[in-house]
């Protein structure tokens, strides 16, 4: 048999250096960023802020990313709340990822309140432990939302071409009744 060898293993090993997380609500996002800490090598800085879900503060925050160098951003959110977050923050060219918060949630460790939860994100985040959710690409996105209105669209003409039918068809009685 095989004598076992010792292997080295890094106390905190990461895929992401500078990662950013949003713990999404309805009207706002606790934003957390976590990236190297220059004044202590080998420990991470970590910020903890809540940003309004206006286009204008998104906007802001991922200007306020991209300038701290951040390399991934995660979002988690119940709801349909985090789309504003998601297409602001990719227009701003960040790699953004959307994780579903059951998954979150089975992870052993988390924590009950927003900054917590927003700082818990942010830890599995640079370990690489999520799994995001599948978000078309914005040309199939756009493609979709195209889509969509050409059908809403076909389905209001149909409708309208109905009541003008309906509409004609009154006034055609009223003037055939008045013509007797």
């Amino acid at each position: 048999m095989e004598q076992p060898q010792e292997v080295q293993d890094e106390e905190q090993e990461r895929v992401w250096e500078r990662v950013a997380a949003v713990d999404v609500a309805k009207g706002s996002g606790v934003v957390c960023t976590r990236v190297p800490d220059e004044d202590r090598p080998g420990r991470r800085k970590t910020h903890v802020w809540t940003v309004a879900a206006r286009a204008a503060a998104a906007i802001e925050l991922g200007d306020h990313l991209r300038g701290h160098q951040i390399q991934v951003v995660t979002l988690e959110s119940t709801s349909d709340y985090w789309r504003i977050w998601f297409v602001i923050l990719e227009a701003a060219g960040l790699k953004v990822q959307l994780v579903n918060a059951r998954a979150v949630k089975n992870a052993p460790g988390r924590a009950k309140t927003d900054k917590k939860d927003a700082v818990w994100l942010a830890k599995l985040t640079e370990k690489g432990l999520l799994q995001p959710s599948f978000i078309a690409p914005y040309e199939i996105r756009r493609l979709r939302e195209l889509t969509r209105l050409r059908a809403s669209l076909v389905h209001d003409k149909a409708r309208y071409w109905a009541r003008l039918e309906k509409l004609l068809l009154r006034h055609e009685a009223l003037l055939f009744a008045g013509w007797r």
